[in-house]
């Protein structure tokens, strides 16, 4: 081949890669601009956000000690390919279906687990639901990590919902199209500070938006919702720790209850049972850990899970964040066996309701190990 013509078809070869390059780039910036990516801080907000003591260099903290640094992509991607567990369900996880008619606002404390971190509450006449995500992928699309079964109930058959309590924005947490269905029946969204942001583009009005940071509360109808620490991430897109990621206390006249979010393990659950415990039920991370330490100051493992259960100063525990999507490195039952170990030797009280079994913290429930049927 004659030099010239080489070097024409060379350079034709590298413009058209470099057309490609800065096509795909156009594309996935285009792609974060899309509404399940949510909003900036902007405003009022990022004032608020500014004057924060976690909030430095244009995002959110956790205190000191500083986070360590986490696994490598080089060591995820290894687990991923090397990987043994079964870490999906090889038949149906059981689910009980709720009768919608069997819900009300009663002067109690009633809970069923919708799946994952979602959780349904009636506490003392108020009913609230916790980071509510009905959609069948944990993603901001139609694929990604895909539900392991149906929520128990459609979130149309829900009864009126008085407060949406959201831990941080992540996709498995923070549903956008749920939200939106929730804020068309009126409900009132109490979330950390910044995700408010995401709420509003997602175009629910301000009047139904409270964003909190850590020790603040409000109350709904004589219920307090106070936020409280806990030490974990946010983002939704490539921008990290724009919103702040919160733990939830809820405390009525005659019971409270404990909602630990994703968080590592640290002093904070001490602090808490010390100045709002103690709580009828704690729903605390149990799974979602791993690979070996490398997240423990973000995503703590079950024994640490029942420590901090303890440390809140709650009676029951209801372990969740497990078996509902396929997000960690561990098989799918893993976290509700290593839970169960550890509470046996610390003479705790854990309850393992199945998916849409209620359960009543008043009177005594009769747990079941379902997940040894699933074979």
């Amino acid at each position: 081949m004659k030099p010239r013509r080489w070097l024409r078809r060379l350079s034709i070869g590298v413009g058209v890669v470099a057309l490609l390059a800065v096509a795909g780039a156009g594309v996935g910036a285009w792609v974060l601009t899309l509404d399940p990516f949510g909003g900036e801080l902007s405003g009022e907000r990022l004032a608020r956000a500014r004057a924060n003591p976690l909030y430095r260099d244009g995002a959110f903290a956790n205190p000191p000690p500083p986070s360590p640094p986490r696994a490598s992509n080089w060591m995820l991607l290894r687990e991923e390919l090397a990987n043994k567990e079964i870490r999906v369900p090889p038949s149906p996880i059981p689910v009980v279906p709720v009768d919608a008619k069997a819900l009300q606002a009663a002067p109690g404390l009633r809970a069923f687990w919708i799946g994952h971190a979602s959780v349904y509450v009636e506490i003392d006449g108020v009913r609230l639901l916790v980071d509510p995500v009905f959609s069948e992928y944990a993603s901001p699309f139609a694929y990604g990590p895909r539900r392991f079964h149906p929520p128990p109930i459609a979130l149309a058959d829900l009864p009126p919902i008085d407060a949406v309590l959201v831990t941080h924005d992540h996709y498995d947490h923070l549903d956008m199209d749920a939200a939106k269905q929730l804020a068309a029946r009126g409900a009132v969204f109490h979330v950390p500070l910044g995700i408010g942001a995401h709420l509003e583009r997602w175009k629910i009005p301000a009047g139904q938006i409270r964003e909190y940071e850590w020790w603040q509360e409000q109350s709904v109808r004589g219920v307090r919702i106070v936020s409280t620490p806990t030490r974990h991430y946010s983002g939704r897109g490539l921008a990290k720790n724009v919103a702040l990621w919160t733990s939830w206390s809820v405390i009525g006249a005659r019971h409270r209850f404990y909602v630990s979010g994703d968080t590592g393990y640290a002093g904070h659950f001490r602090e808490i049972g010390d100045k709002l415990g103690p709580f009828d039920l704690s729903f605390v991370k149990a799974g979602a850990y791993g690979p070996g330490a490398s997240w423990a100051d973000i995503h703590m493992s079950a024994e640490d899970a029942v420590r901090a259960h303890r440390e809140v100063r709650a009676k029951r525990m209801v372990p969740v964040h497990w078996g509902t999507f396929n997000l960690a490195f561990h098989a799918w039952d893993e976290p509700i066996r290593r839970t169960l170990a550890a509470a046996k030797a610390s003479e705790v009280e854990v309850v393992t309701p199945r998916i849409g079994e209620l359960l009543d913290a008043d009177r005594p429930f009769t747990s079941t190990a379902w997940w040894e049927q699933v074979k």
